[in-house]
């Protein structure tokens, strides 16, 4: 059932702010009582009037009366202004709160299930509910509030002839059964259409934005685009708009319903005043309490039936926090040692893609000695990089194992499995960020304060106002000083990362230095050359000291000479460690100790760039076939 999901979020927003929440209920149980307070008093001000007709002495009464009448509007205003702070603050709390806790818990799950469509569109489902789903906590309040107003008006009504409330009851009933019956399509029709409505995102970002305005234009696809979202669009108009008629003609017959209810109950109320049962005053009391009763009725009932429908899409956000990760470490497990001596062996490892038929590795067998420098060639789609997944366990093997010094890799603690080894995937991030953070991402806990420290100046430097001018001498302007930390320097493991990457050789490009922001996303962004970026990313790679590293088709941006440049780097700057290395260009490659050739997922062939053109095998004909391309 739906609603079972309503007492964890409660748990969720009472953890975000108890003092908060705690006003907030308060505040709505003393406005239940504005309601039944003020009708009464408008009862008594009346029949106050009424005897003042006879007997003058009640004059002073009646402005007392008024006053009170004054006093208790002007509470309840105060309290609702109150409320609607408390819950705006509380609010807020919550979507950051809720959108932090979504952020620390995809960041736990396996790189698979990013890779698997089902799982976007939950994800996409459960992103959806980070924002706004404080509301359905204020409508359990405002529910609340209204059932306790509904009790004391009711309590009146009651006393008065038992059959009102039943007359009342029947009159919004069949409104709150057709309510609840359409959230219910409502939500389905949402559900269904959740991988349509992600292609809906995915049409507009391709026709407005900077990343793809290049070939959008060139190839003229805008028309293309924009037809095949108006065609998706139209599609889910079409079907959304069928049902919101049959909810339209459906609710107006139960609405015409209820209404006739409430005016039965009208009537007797007339009769018994015009029979000289009950006093103006009191007709006054009770046809305002049933009209107001009427409306609170009908405003539980459908806040009942909103608050049946947001449970609905409560369940997509907990069952993406229910989703647990298939990677983790094992209980008791190790730290990979701090120097490794045997190295990683793969025995007969293959794997398997999720719903796939196809191996995308199968019985590879190899070594990765300590100090050994190994490249990986083979054709696109060979399963170079599948291997390289493996060996961080971003994946594990569906069948064989991984041993680092003799023991499963299973067994090491993930963390530190991910610690020793620094990788750049050939699809590597660009980091819409400085370019201190850009790099810092390598090994964001050695710089983590200096970042947050520097990011904290940018945005005192942000705040000054205009009239302290940075283009008068630094002697005469009156800027901040305080908590200034401009002037701090990058730390050195930062800069000697830029500096073996040389991508400290942008700097001269870049008039904040190391804190220049990096592509156009944001105001004063410097964009980069394919190259550019990469040296940026292999920067991330040296950033940590880690005792392996997988370099990715690093340098497939690079020209002939920075290539050369970035190798030799490369290869003295990871003597003594384990590296891998994917490249297609075999000048890259013949650097390599040992080279593994790759074929439809097996490894084919193994040896120094001379033996394997000796065996005059796979790697030599695609050596030969490169080779010829540039004579």
């Amino acid at each position: 059932m739906a609603l079972r999901y309503v007492p964890p979020l409660l748990r969720m927003v009472w953890n975000t702010h108890r003092g908060f929440t705690t006003t907030m209920a308060l505040l709505r149980i003393a406005r239940a009582f504005i309601p039944v307070s003020t009708l009464w008093i408008g009862k008594l001000i009346i029949d106050a009037v009424i005897a003042l007709r006879r007997d003058p002495s009640h004059l002073p009464m009646l402005w007392r009366l008024v006053a009170i009448e004054v006093a208790i509007v002007v509470a309840g205003e105060v309290l609702a202004r109150a409320s609607a702070l408390i819950e705006s603050l509380l609010g807020d709390l919550f979507s950051n709160h809720t959108s932090v806790r979504l952020m620390e818990h995809a960041a736990t799950l396996d790189l698979q299930q990013f890779e698997d469509p089902a799982f976007y569109d939950q994800l996409e489902r459960a992103r959806r509910q980070t924002v706004g789903r404080i509301g359905l906590l204020s409508e359990l309040l405002t529910m609340s509030q209204d059932m306790l107003t509904l009790a004391s008006l009711g309590t009146a009504l009651l006393v008065f002839n038992p059959w009102l409330l039943l007359l009342l009851v029947a009159a919004v009933l069949p409104s709150f059964l057709g309510e609840t019956h359409y959230a219910s399509l409502e939500y389905s029709l949402l559900y269904r259409w959740t991988p349509e409505r992600r292609q809906l995102d995915y049409l507009r970002y391709l026709a407005a934005s900077d990343k793809n305005a290049k070939e959008v234009q060139m190839f003229g696809l805008a028309e293309w685009l924009t037809d095949r979202y108006r065609t998706l669009a139209d599609r889910f108009y079409e079907e959304n708009k069928r049902l919101s008629i049959r909810k339209g003609i459906v609710s107006t017959a139960l609405s015409v319903v209820g209404m006739l209810g409430y005016y039965g109950a009208y009537v007797i109320i007339l009769l018994r005043a015009v029979a000289g049962v009950i006093s103006i005053g009191t007709l006054t009391f009770l046809a305002a309490s049933f009209a107001r009763s009427r409306d609170i009725i009908q405003r539980v009932l459908i806040t009942a039936s909103d608050i049946y429908e947001q449970s609905l899409y409560l369940k997509d956000m907990f069952d993406f926090f229910d989703m647990r990760p298939t990677i983790a470490s094992r209980p008791g497990a190790c730290p990979v040692p701090e120097r490794i001596q045997d190295g990683f062996l793969f025995e007969d490892v293959g794997f398997q893609y999720p719903d796939s038929d196809r191996w995308a590795v199968r019985h590879v067998t190899f070594q990765l000695r300590p100090g050994e420098r190994i490249a990986f060639v083979g054709e696109n789609g060979a399963g170079k990089t599948t291997v390289t997944k493996l060996l961080t366990r971003l994946y594990d093997p569906t069948e064989g194992r991984i041993l680092l010094d003799g023991v499963d890799l299973r067994d090491y603690d993930l963390a530190s499995v991910r610690r020793a080894i620094g990788v750049i995937f050939q699809d590597f991030v660009r980091f819409d960020m400085r370019f201190d953070e850009n790099i810092g991402v390598g090994h964001i806990d050695q710089v983590r304060d200096y970042l947050k420290r520097a990011g904290e100046d940018d945005v005192l430097i942000e705040a000054v106002p205009p009239e302290w001018s940075f283009e008068s001498s630094p002697a005469t302007v009156n800027k901040p000083t305080s908590n200034s930390n401009h002037d701090e320097p990058v730390p050195e493991v930062l800069t000697a990362a830029a500096d073996q990457s040389l991508a400290s050789l942008l700097l001269p490009r870049f008039p904040a230095g190391y804190r220049q922001m990096l592509g156009r996303r944001f105001e004063g962004g410097v964009d980069l050359s394919g190259g550019e970026w990469q040296k940026v990313a292999l920067a991330r790679a040296y950033m940590r000291d880690a005792q392996v590293l997988i370099l990715d088709e690093p340098t497939a941006a690079l020209d002939a000479r920075a290539e050369y440049e970035v190798f030799l780097r490369f290869s003295e700057l990871v003597a003594g460690r384990m590296a891998v290395l994917i490249s297609h260009r075999f000048s890259t490659v013949r650097m390599a100790d040992r080279i593994i050739v790759f074929q439809h997922g097996e490894v084919v062939e193994d040896g120094s760039h001379g033996e394997l053109l000796a065996k005059a095998g796979l790697y030599a004909e695609l050596f030969r076939l490169q080779a010829k391309g540039y004579q």
